[in-house]
């Protein structure tokens, strides 16, 4: 790692690092959802928790029972499975608070499967932003579920968390069987700029425990802690540790384990327990003094990188954290003597930091959300944000690379659409193309004269009435203009059956007067 690297690591880490932190904590009102996908009915699972059924929030798919369904929380006894239509997504959206930060964890369980149909494998996006792939094939072959976990920001007044369909892996449509999204408290993992960031859970591990990873009643955001046993360095502890005062909040039990190094010697761990792409990680370690009224003093590396030195930990406990730390292949946690007892440690976070993905053009995804309300038949995929990330527009939406993409195209014909045409069409003022041809729209054609790049307007074979407004001729950019099989009604106006350059046709099914030619 280069020097200066290495200093501005070392400077970020300084700012970044406390051992303790006085959160004072502050009310809010807390968006938080246990939804239970595919289920019909409110239920409660082993831990006492509420689950509610998925449908408020979701508009696609349908509700699936499990056949091994035994010895499952109520929860993971249902799924529920989308359609498998290349390149679509389809949306969980729900309120949330703008400005806040949200944990969500999905889950997935296949149940059992002949080798010849593994579960699908696909892509959860979050608003605009591509997360992750979902494989489940090695947890489904041991008989276990998977999760996920994320850190985002909400960006407006809705969340949307998407599966996508994924022309590139499987022939079949995604699943999921539970969903959590938790609202987190203003102090926790509050170093990371979740205007240009999110994060993805690459491990959090109770070290000195063995078993299944655990939850505690005492943490409102239900996280997992995994074991990572060593019984040579492996110790417990029943004292208390008040952790309300933690950055991250961790629930006080996962202090009552720990690893501690042997007298005189180096407590070595390959954590997290993976390899690990070159990138930047949050990484969170915490630490408490098995004795009471104890304390400890020792040097913690990383990779052979000082990542804290002279830490004094004593049964209070405390944390650290860096928020952009650079981790590469496996990964090594180095603890070292300095003074006192041997060093030791009870628990630690890794997060994978990504970017965001970016939105639609705020105007345009208005539009296009105002469009939607007005009509109807619409397809299943028409939610989540309209153009990201790339690849996954709603179904017919064409929209630019913008950092902030723009709509270009509707190409909405034979759909089997119905409803109207809502002037809010016009406000898609990057439009080159729009085709509602072959549908069962009615109403009036709006005042399109806003789309000054509108190159051709095809809305033939509806039931659209009203008449044709001059407006349309003053676009100078039109070259195509199809409007017959309707009930219009009137004149055609005359700078449309002399403007040059344009391809129409108006009849038949129409009642002009008098006619126009052709």
């Amino acid at each position: 790692m280069p020097a200066l690297l290495r200093l501005l690591l070392s400077l970020l880490l300084a700012a970044a690092a406390a051992p303790l932190a006085a959160v004072q904590a502050q009310p809010f009102r807390g968006y938080s959802y246990l939804l239970d996908c595919g289920g019909a009915a409110p239920t409660t699972d082993r831990r006492g928790l509420p689950w509610v059924p998925d449908d408020l929030y979701v508009s696609a798919g349908e509700s699936l029972k499990l056949l091994d369904q035994g010895l499952l929380d109520p929860a993971l006894s249902t799924r529920r499975v989308f359609p498998h239509s290349p390149s679509a997504k389809f949306c969980y959206e729900f309120p949330v608070d703008r400005k806040r930060r949200y944990l969500l964890r999905p889950t997935f369980f296949y149940g059992t499967y002949p080798p010849s149909s593994p579960p699908p494998v696909f892509d959860m996006i979050v608003d605009g932003t591509f997360w992750t792939a979902v494989n489940t094939t090695d947890d489904s072959l041991t008989g276990s579920a998977s999760y996920y976990e994320g850190v985002f920001g909400a960006s407006g007044r809705n969340m949307s968390f998407c599966l996508g369909v994924n022309p590139n892996y499987t022939d079949s449509g995604p699943f999921i069987n539970a969903l959590q999204v938790i609202q987190l408290h203003d102090s926790v993992y509050n170093a990371t700029n979740f205007t240009n960031s999110a994060m993805g859970l690459i491990a959090r591990t109770k070290f000195g425990s063995s078993g299944d990873a655990e939850k505690y009643p005492g943490d409102s955001f239900d996280r997992y802690w995994q074991p990572f046993l060593d019984s040579k360095h492996a110790v417990s502890s029943t004292h208390n540790v008040t952790s309300a005062d933690f950055w991250n909040l961790p629930p006080p039990g996962v202090f009552n384990t720990a690893l501690v190094a042997e007298q005189d010697a180096p407590l070595v761990l390959q954590w997290p327990p993976i390899h690990l792409q070159n990138d930047s990680y949050y990484v969170a370690l915490y630490f408490a003094d098995t004795l009471t009224e104890n304390s400890r003093t020792f040097n913690v590396y990383i990779n052979d990188y000082l990542f804290y030195e002279g830490l004094t930990v004593t049964s209070a406990g405390l944390s650290v954290f860096a928020t952009q730390w650079i981790l590469s292949g496996l990964t090594r946690v180095i603890l070292t003597h300095v003074s006192g007892l041997p060093p030791l440690i009870n628990a630690g976070e890794v997060f994978g930091l990504f970017p965001l993905g970016g939105y639609t053009f705020a105007r345009d995804a208005r539009a296009l959300e105002n469009i939607k309300r007005s009509l109807q038949n619409i397809p299943d995929d028409w939610n989540g944000d309209p153009c990201m990330p790339h690849g996954y527009a709603w179904s017919g939406v064409t929209c630019d690379k913008g950092l902030k993409p723009r709509v270009i195209s509707l190409n909405f014909s034979s759909m089997g659409l119905s409803g109207y045409l809502s002037s809010d069409i016009a406000r898609l003022t990057a439009l080159t193309d729009i085709s509602f041809a072959n549908n069962s729209l009615t109403g009036p054609i709006p005042n399109l004269r806003n789309l000054s790049n509108l190159e051709r307007l095809h809305l033939q074979d509806n039931k659209l009435n009203g008449t044709v407004s001059p407006t349309l001729g003053a676009i100078t950019s039109l070259r195509e203009l199809f409007l017959q099989n309707n009930e219009l009604v009137g004149a055609v106006p005359q700078n449309l059956l002399f403007k040059q350059g344009l391809t129409y046709q108006f009849l038949p099914g129409n009642h002009f007067f008098p006619r126009p030619p052709g």
